[in-house]
């Protein structure tokens, strides 16, 4: 168990490393403290005195402002003694105040947690809705603290609680739930922030809590050999800084410890022996360039033998997400394994704090719900938390750098997503400024369609409310079954709908019913035609295919469109041969298109020529209905640009007698033109599936794709062949309310 080494008194501990205003302030906050709690105990049955001055001591250790070690040593008594509470503010300022409120709204998530912990299912979707649902807590956590510092002091809270837990060893029910808790929520927020001391702290004492048994058995393991162990691992650095120093080298050597918690996942997790982990002996060396790098490497394999198979060159041959180190094992002079690494300053830097940093891979389930920007905020915080420890014995006196620090972890909120929650304790993750509607399309489409009022906090509030951190909120309903309610248009206006996903779910709702009632009115037109021609016996199935129309509805809706004329039909009805249907009819549910890529007609007429061969120009890609021009090329015949196309302006500068006017004629109604479609969007996993969806459903033959990824975000160019202008605006519209597209536009 990592400790916290105190100085001579508790006063000289709170105040450790503080100027002398500050420490003043602390120490009349501790005065403060001793007489407000009195003999008052906190829910675990220990002193809130000693509790609050434990909290402060561990914020203390971590360097932290006055401000939050105050807070630290109040935020008990704002949960045991409202009363006194009050006076916090007058007496210790608004940001103490502030701090000790939002540990408090944290601590309210205790139940929450329990809940989720008690409702997990059977199964492999249950375990993955698990997962998915404490990864979303952990996010919550964060985005409900206005200022990180809270999440400092509501770390040091959870490790003073179990240091009393394994004080007193005390296994129960309660202290089981706890170490559950803490493992699953606040151990990694504490990785992800960089806070080792208190992660392997808060990670070993949970892990004591829920396996016991499993604890004693590493630690007794660990006991016996932890005087060898430290002891020859100091050992071995200080003999390798000789080395390198006598070599001209200039390099950091430090430890990694591994903890029991660590060792016991890895063992789990690869199915290892104790004996056959390499790493529990371990320690990393930074160096300056790349090439000094490999000088050090051939200096541990000649004060050590290195195991072959154990040697990793992630520096010649990064991993996927970019990491770069070398990682060698060797024997040591106790025929033990001693593991290596060994990297730049850069390296060093982007492994702990860029996409390669190891934080996601160190939890459960973390690294499929984590998104990029994210990430770059939790790499912001680990490097501002990071620079404070750095710094912090430089600092002492210089309260202008304590305050800049202070300011920039005030703002330094993951604000971009609010996490609002379920009467059933389940959390929902939605976007800056959502409402109650965002909330019901995210519980399920019905839910959303049915609608009618909402619940925030057990208050009535009107639909268009915008949601915030922590909130519970449930959804009235319109009664009756699923899918005889709807939304209202209204919704897609006025602040109602700030997702993009739920401003997608009501425009199909409503496409649908304006399908429906096209598909009506058509079926309307059929019937009163059949019925003027005394033809009310016909099979419809038989007729539509006989007009060219694979399923009657097909046939309905381009009647109820004006896509196609009743003559049509009467015609058929008369006819009892096959129809010749005229070829300014739209046909529907055609198999195969022909494409005038591969040859096939163009439908271009040149006016006042017969007999010319067209060509569409590949640099703008016309299609119906676009204006037209033709240029008269040699040796190729007539190439056919759009109006605007800038290749063309180009030429007809240089050569106007070659321009002839061009319209569109007929090409067959199974002809399709290839067009270009730019697309935009953030860069996330599953996009090109989401967009390839779409124009499968569209019916869109795409034939050639283009996607550069920067930056975070994707440039997509797709080559798609269309009949018309219309069906690619339909296609455009609906890709823009895909998740994360910025743009979606022809080419």
């Amino acid at each position: 168990m990592v400790s916290i080494s105190a100085p001579n008194s508790t006063s000289e501990q709170l105040v450790e490393g503080l100027s002398a205003p500050d420490s003043a302030r602390v120490l009349d906050a501790l005065a403060y403290a001793t007489e407000a709690y009195g003999d008052k105990q906190t829910f675990a049955g220990r002193s809130a005195l000693e509790f609050a001055i434990g909290v402060a001591a561990t914020l203390a250790f971590l360097r932290s402002d006055a401000e939050t070690r105050i807070a630290g040593l109040m935020f008990e008594l704002t949960l045991i003694e409202p009363d006194t509470a009050a006076d916090i503010e007058p007496r210790f300022g608004k940001q103490v105040c502030d701090l000790a409120t939002g540990v408090r709204q944290l601590i309210r998530l205790r139940a929450l947690t329990q809940t989720q912990h008690a409702g997990s299912g059977r199964g492999k979707n249950a375990a993955q809705q698990a997962v998915a649902q404490v990864e979303t807590l952990r996010k919550m956590l964060l985005a409900m603290a206005s200022d990180m510092r809270v999440v400092l002091v509501r770390l040091a809270s959870c490790v003073t609680t179990l240091r009393y837990f394994a004080e007193l060893k005390l296994f129960n029910e309660m202290t089981r739930d706890y170490g559950k808790e803490t493992l699953d929520l606040y151990a990694p927020l504490a990785n992800r922030l960089g806070i080792w001391q208190l992660k392997w702290e808060l990670e070993d004492l949970s892990f004591r809590f829920i396996e016991p048994e499993a604890y004693k058995r590493i630690a007794k393991m660990l006991e016996e050999k932890r005087m060898m162990r430290e002891g020859f691992v100091s050992s071995a650095i200080l003999r390798l800084q000789t080395e390198l120093a006598s070599a001209g080298i200039q390099a950091e050597v430090f430890g990694r410890p591994k903890h029991i918690y660590s060792i016991w996942n890895k063992m789990r997790g690869k199915e290892l022996d104790f004996t056959a982990l390499y790493d529990v002996r371990a320690f990393r060396v930074i160096v300056a360039d790349v090439k000094t790098c490999y000088t050090v490497l051939g200096v541990v394999h000649n004060i050590w033998t290195p195991i072959p198979k154990e040697f990793d060159d992630y520096i010649s041959r990064p991993k996927p997400n970019g990491y770069q180190s070398l990682h060698t094992v060797v024997t040591a002079e106790d025929g033990r394994p001693l593991e290596v690494q060994i990297r730049t300053n850069e390296m060093h830097s982007f492994a702990e704090y860029g996409v390669a940093a190891h934080w996601r891979y160190k939890e459960e389930g973390g690294s499929n719900f984590a998104g990029q920007k994210y990430d770059e905020k939790i790499a912001w915080l680990r490097q501002l938390l990071a620079w404070k420890t750095e710094v912090a014995d430089a600092v002492v006196g210089q309260e202008e750098i304590q305050r800049e620090w202070v300011e920039k972890l005030k703002s330094a909120t993951l604000d971009d997503r609010i996490f609002v929650m379920t009467p059933q304790a389940r959390v929902l993750e939605l976007p800056v400024g959502a409402t109650p509607v965002d909330f019901a399309y995210h519980l399920h489409t019905d839910v959303g369609h049915r609608c009618r009022g909402a619940k925030v906090d057990g208050i009535m509030v009107p639909l268009n409310t915008q949601l915030k951190n922590g909130q519970t909120c449930e959804i009235i309903t319109a009664k009756g079954a699923p899918g005889t309610a709807g939304p209202s248009r209204d919704w897609l206006g006025a602040g109602y709908a700030v997702s993009t996903r739920t401003r997608s779910k009501i425009r199909a709702w409503f496409h649908a019913i304006d399908m429906e009632e096209t598909l009506s009115h058509g079926r309307a037109l059929v019937e009163k035609s059949l019925q003027r021609e005394g033809k009310t016996a016909v099979n419809l199935e038989a007729l539509a295919q006989k007009l060219g129309f694979g399923k009657v509805d097909e046939l309905f809706l381009s009647v109820g469109k004006d896509e196609f004329s009743l003559r049509h039909v009467e015609q058929a009805l008369h006819d009892n041969g096959e129809v010749a249907v005229p070829e300014d009819a739209v046909l529907l549910g055609k198999s195969r298109a022909s494409s005038v890529e591969q040859g096939a007609k163009s439908g271009v007429l040149v006016v006042g020529t017969e007999g010319l061969m067209t060509v569409l120009a590949k640099c703008c890609k016309p299609a119906p209905p676009d204006s037209i021009v033709g240029f008269v090329t040699r040796g190729k015949g007539v190439s056919i640009h759009r109006a605007t196309c800038k290749n063309f302006e180009e030429m007809r500068a240089k050569a106007p007698e070659r321009v002839i006017f061009t319209e569109w004629g007929s090409a067959g109604h199974d002809t399709v033109y290839p067009v270009d479609i730019f697309i935009l969007a953030g860069d996330r996993q599953g996009l090109l599936r989401d967009i390839s969806e779409i124009f499968s459903r569209e019916k869109i033959n795409v034939i050639g794709v283009n996607t550069q990824s920067a930056k975070g975000q994707a440039r997509m160019t797709f080559t798609a062949e269309i009949s018309s202008t219309a069906q690619l605006l339909k296609a455009l519209n609906v890709i823009k309310d895909v998740s994360g597209v910025l743009e979606a536009r022809r080419s």
